[in-house]
């Protein structure tokens, strides 16, 4: 795949709109601020969830999102997706019968943006979960990746107020996707990587936002073994990928990192003072 094979398009009306007020002097100003509406998830005619969304790829946000709360069984057939942009509505259909009903009634969610979601959903089958112990991580690739991702145009430099999530292979961005909520843009991607038969394990995840327990458990239940973010961590988090084995990289900026679980696919090949 080329570099950005997906990406955020920033000049999308559908997706920002104008919004007046003042600046630090008292002058009038006039400014783009990202638009957020509400997405209701059915499966298989049994509404799910309704998300805040700002619209873009509803059918990767469904199934990612069905997927990373093991409502999806990554060997299901879809049937098909149906999206009803009038009734803010998305469909996703499956050969196999499901229901949900008692799933449903958790109420324990992560630390998430807007809604969340449930964790004990999520960490269902964690454990069992095994990452590919072959997988590199190069440090030129964080700095080429962070460059590059950071330079390409999206909502985030054009209004703010967004996350993005980054499928990588070695220093090459494929998929960017963006959200006001970060579980929603790293929901995007795990649909997406389904619905194209993308596999995870020479894959790198790069995101925006800081890396919570949720963010490892999403990552890790991808099968992704590599994930870097310019943001922080969570104690939790930690503790969670070196439980999984993943590589966890934070606070990625300039030719500046840390790493704290997973060091062992760490290779130095790039000069700090380059």
């Amino acid at each position: 795949m080329k570099e950005f094979e997906l990406s955020p398009q920033p000049d999308d009306e559908r997706l920002t709109e104008d919004v007046s007020g003042i600046d630090q002097t008292g002058a009038a100003v006039d400014t783009r601020v990202v638009v957020e509406k509400p997405l209701t998830l059915y499966l298989n005619g049994q509404e799910i969830v309704t998300m805040m969304t700002i619209g873009d790829h509803p059918d990767c946000l469904a199934v990612g999102y069905l997927l990373n709360q093991n409502m999806l069984r990554p060997d299901d057939t879809l049937t098909g997706i149906d999206v009803d942009e009038e009734l803010s509505v998305v469909v996703v259909r499956t050969e196999r019968v499901t229901d949900f009903e008692e799933k449903l009634k958790k109420k324990t969610l992560t630390s998430g943006c807007a809604q969340g979601t449930a964790f004990g959903d999520i960490m269902e089958h964690f454990d069992e979960i095994k990452l590919p112990g072959d997988a590199l991580l190069k440090t030129s690739w964080i700095y080429s990746l962070s460059r590059k991702i950071n330079q390409q145009p999206s909502l985030y430099l054009t209004a703010g107020a967004i996350h993005g999530c980054v499928l990588c292979f070695e220093d090459r961005p494929l998929i960017y996707m963006e959200d006001v909520g970060r579980h929603n843009a790293i929901d995007k991607i795990a649909g997406w990587m389904f619905l194209n038969g993308m596999t995870a394990a020479d894959k790198i995840f790069y995101t925006t936002g800081r890396l919570t327990s949720e963010m490892v458990i999403k990552t890790v239940r991808m099968g992704i073994p590599i994930v870097i973010s310019r943001s922080g961590f969570t104690a939790w988090g930690v503790d969670l990928a070196r439980q999984a084995k993943l590589t966890l990289i934070g606070r990625a900026k300039g030719k500046r990192f840390l790493c704290l679980a997973g060091q062992d696919r760490l290779i130095f090949d790039a000069k700090i003072d380059e």
